[in-house]
């Protein structure tokens, strides 16, 4: 905040709002880790899906690739949806929309029709893309600008839980596990990794309705941002926003390198468990599998924090050179790892290029 004279100065934040503001933090971050979850289930499910259904891969990756597009396509309009709607209404739109749309998926089993299984998912894309949008415009209305790059991190650190968690959580429901240490639960067929992440989501949903507030004044506090609010509110035309996006060069050449990132990062989560299953032979269970499943979200958070960190503290904010480098990097570790074939060298080079495809998407 700044005085009359122009000079910055540091004002502290009332009693009892880092504590109300850590709560909504915490349940935000809670419902876009349950998206996570209830996105990253069909890497998972795919190979069950293949053998039951006699799908080729191509086939699942129409699934996937639906259910993608739909996500961009979703994000552009969400996102314009979210400021009138509110992040709050946003977000649990989204999350209704997901646990209906994986429990559908689930029920879609019963017939194994591939047409339904892509329609399904490409709902189910639209659907996710509400949560980031409303996730962003809680958090600007709760933090400062200087408090956002730390506090971004540390979510990125946290949605990346949804990817371990779903990891974890969709390779025991294949293979069985022990429940406490007290109950046997056997195998279950592949539309629990739909139906448990919906579940939770559900549950999640539920307390962020409860909880979570999207500006401080409606928890009882002032607004963080008071400068902000001070302009007015001015009507635009969606066709004039797009106009203005559509011939800003800047945009185009980071949604370009955007989309190549995106290309590399969802190679990985998307196909890495039906790499290692049908080309390895690496059953869920094993330690193998169980290692590169933890490893590959716990590079991308640190690779997300490392590289911010870089870009702030070496390069002054300035994105491209660490961008850039990043991608001389990938793209080196990709045609190294093109040369390998052991199931353990497969493990090592999908971690690195984990680790450097989401450091470069994080600052992008």
């Amino acid at each position: 905040m700044a005085n009359a004279r122009g000079v910055s100065v540091f004002v502290a934040h009332p009693p009892g709002f880092r504590p109300r503001r850590g709560l909504n933090w915490a349940f935000i971050g809670l419902l876009y880790t349950s998206f996570y979850m209830c996105r990253y289930n069909l890497p998972l499910a795919s190979s069950e899906i293949r053998n039951e259904f006699g799908f080729t891969k191509a086939q699942i990756g129409s699934i996937i690739t639906t259910a993608l597009l739909a996500y961009a396509c979703g994000l552009i309009l969400n996102g314009l949806l979210a400021d009138r709607l509110g992040g709050k209404r946003a977000m649990l739109i989204g999350a209704a929309g997901t646990i209906i749309m994986n429990v559908t998926f689930g029920v879609a089993s019963f017939w194994g029709l591939l047409w339904l299984f892509v329609l399904i998912r490409g709902i189910d894309g639209y659907m996710q893309a509400f949560g980031a949008p409303g996730m962003v415009k809680i958090n600007a209305a709760w933090f400062r600008h200087n408090e956002r790059g730390g506090f971004a991190g540390i979510f990125g650190f946290m949605i990346n839980l949804g990817r371990f968690g779903i990891n974890n959580l969709g390779a025991a429901l294949l293979a069985g596990f022990v429940f406490l240490g007290l109950i046997r639960i056997p195998p279950l067929h592949w539309r629990w990794l739909f139906w448990v992440p919906a579940g939770i989501a559900l549950v999640i949903a539920v307390c962020m309705a409860l909880i979570v507030k999207n500006t401080p004044e409606q928890a009882g506090f002032p607004p963080v941002n008071p400068h902000e609010e001070t302009g007015g509110h001015v009507e635009v035309r969606v066709t004039d926003i797009f106009k203005v996006i559509a011939r800003n060069p800047v945009v185009w050449i980071v949604a370009c390198a955007y989309a190549c990132t995106g290309a590399v990062r969802q190679g990985i989560d998307q196909w890495f468990p039906l790499f290692m299953r049908e080309v390895h032979h690496v059953n869920f269970e094993s330690a193998q599998f169980q290692i590169l499943a933890a490893s590959i979200p716990f590079v991308a958070s640190v690779g997300s924090l490392i590289s911010g960190f870089v870009s702030d503290k070496l390069f002054h904010g300035r994105r491209a050179p660490v961008a850039a480098f990043l991608y001389f990097l990938e793209s080196a570790i990709i045609l190294a790892a093109a040369q390998f074939h052991s199931v353990n060298a497969a493990i090592f080079f999908l971690i690195l290029i984990s680790l450097t495809a989401n450091s470069t998407h994080s600052i992008l």
